[in-house]
């Protein structure tokens, strides 16, 4: 945030930026979702909703999962939240106690651990590498927690689990007490394979998801929480005590994001993802960065630069000093080889992504 906050200032000084840092879809929210949004204000829709969140709303989402995923979630089970970060929040609450130990990976995002520290708990920091897809395994475990955190894509690797490996933690997960943190709020963009859910199929997990990625709809704030069975009403009460509600805007606006307009809206969105994703592949590599996996979904490359650093976190700010290029250095994510990696986000245009490309050569050559 720190580069970014550099970034913006370079910006109002007059100097043009090469977005590459931003974890924020470049496209507006879908125009249907903007006609309920306006709806909902002309008819007056400005109160409270309960806590969990409007229940037509809920029930979108439960067919959303059935008609897209084939699961089946009772519409009881899905809490409303303002944004994913509010989702996580109310998960650890009612899962952590004193000193409980989560499991993270590392690297991940960032906000997952300082999320465990604010219920007091342990957060785990496991190092994930090449050799699992950066990926956190119950074989990298060195006991049992009390949750594990798991993305699928995940941030800031762009990796995904796949069908084995979620089926191997859920029966660790039911094996050994322990609950999946399921962070899904990158579902939807995925490439060259089809999205998947472990909602609806697991006891001892929490789905975590978001508004804000696929259905571009980042400034709206607004999340969803798939709860075990029996967590309802403890989650219910817990949220009437942090957030009471989340906005009632947002939430009339998001039950038009499941319409036909706006998934064709998205998928054709997608679709562009997956244009830049498979240019920048190209492009990072011929620069000589290493791809050691390349990513299925989110938008999101993490490169190994260590041909041209081994201070990525300097590299990247001296990057965006002299080539007007932001990107995210490793040490956002985590400690583990922090120092080598750096993440590249295809949020922008690809007429962006091919000047940002040619500037980073340029460095390269002065360098």
């Amino acid at each position: 945030m720190d580069l970014l906050a550099t970034a913006r200032s370079m910006e109002a000084q007059g100097q043009q930026i090469v977005h590459m840092e931003i974890g924020e879809p470049d496209f507006t929210t879908p125009e249907p979702v903007m006609r309920a949004a306006q709806a909902a204000l002309q008819e007056g829709k400005t109160h409270y909703t309960p806590a969990v969140g409007l229940s037509i709303l809920r029930e979108r989402i439960a067919e959303y999962y059935e008609i897209r995923f084939n699961a089946k979630v009772n519409p009881e089970q899905i809490i409303i939240t303002p944004g994913a970060s509010g989702a996580l929040l109310l998960a650890l609450g009612v899962l952590i106690n004193p000193g409980d130990k989560v499991a993270v990976s590392d690297p991940g995002y960032p906000c997952n651990r300082h999320f465990v520290r604010l219920f007091d708990g342990e957060p785990v920091g496991i190092p994930v590498d090449a050799s699992t897809r950066y990926q956190l395994t119950a074989e990298l475990l060195p006991e049992v927690p009390v949750a594990a955190m798991l993305a699928t894509p995940s941030n800031p690797t762009g990796t995904l689990l796949n069908p084995e490996e979620i089926t191997q933690w859920m029966k660790y997960a039911k094996n050994n007490s322990c609950y999946l943190l399921m962070d899904e709020i990158y579902q939807g963009l995925v490439y060259g394979r089809e999205s998947s859910t472990i909602a609806g199929r697991c006891d001892h997990a929490f789905v975590i998801n978001s508004f804000s990625k696929y259905f571009c709809m980042t400034g709206w704030r607004l999340g969803w929480l798939v709860v075990p069975p029996g967590y309802q009403r403890e989650v219910d009460k817990l949220a009437q005590n942090i957030f009471l509600a989340p906005s009632t805007l947002a939430q009339y606006a998001a039950v038009a994001a499941f319409d036909d307009e706006s998934i064709a809206i998205l998928e054709a969105q997608r679709q562009q993802f997956q244009q830049r994703r498979d240019f920048l592949i190209t492009a990072i590599k011929e620069l000589g960065f290493q791809l050691l996996v390349e990513p299925e979904g989110a938008f999101y490359l993490y490169a190994d630069c260590s041909r041209f650093t081994n201070d990525s976190f300097d590299f990247s700010h001296t990057l965006l000093q002299e080539a007007g290029v932001a990107i995210t250095p490793g040490k956002d994510f985590g400690s583990h080889d922090c120092h080598r990696y750096v993440r590249f986000a295809y949020t922008t245009a690809i007429e962006n992504l091919e000047r940002g490309v040619e500037k980073i050569r340029q460095f390269l050559v002065r360098a």
